[in-house]
């Protein structure tokens, strides 16, 4: 059974920093493309970032420049570090694995607020 957890959401000053992480199991971690999408009250879900089996990491034109992607294959994890946090990054974020099958995790609510 595939689990995709994550972790390290909560609530943070405008201009602060989260770093978000997302553990999978039960699958072939090495061999799916990890991303990262989000989700505000009243919207569409979005694409944030993604990291290709190879390290290429693509990001969102509202984030780039402030939001950093990253994998570790052999702790089975996808990192989402997000810097110069702002009201509008409020969102629940999900992370996804994409591969023969897609997978998505259950979410971690992110709220931007003084």
């Amino acid at each position: 059974q595939v689990q995709l957890v994550e972790s390290g959401g909560g609530l943070v000053q405008p201009g602060g920093s989260l770093r978000l992480s997302c553990t999978a199991s039960g699958m072939f971690f090495r061999f799916h493309v990890m991303s990262w999408y989000r989700q505000a009250p009243g919207k569409q879900r979005e694409f944030v970032a993604s990291v290709s089996l190879g390290g290429t990491c693509n990001y969102g034109d509202d984030v780039k420049g402030r939001f950093t992607v990253s994998r570790d294959n052999p702790k089975n994890t996808v990192y989402l570090q997000m810097s110069s946090l702002k009201p509008e990054d409020t969102a629940v974020y999900y992370c996804n694995a994409a591969g023969q099958d897609v997978y998505w995790g259950q979410g971690t609510q992110v709220t931007v607020s003084s």
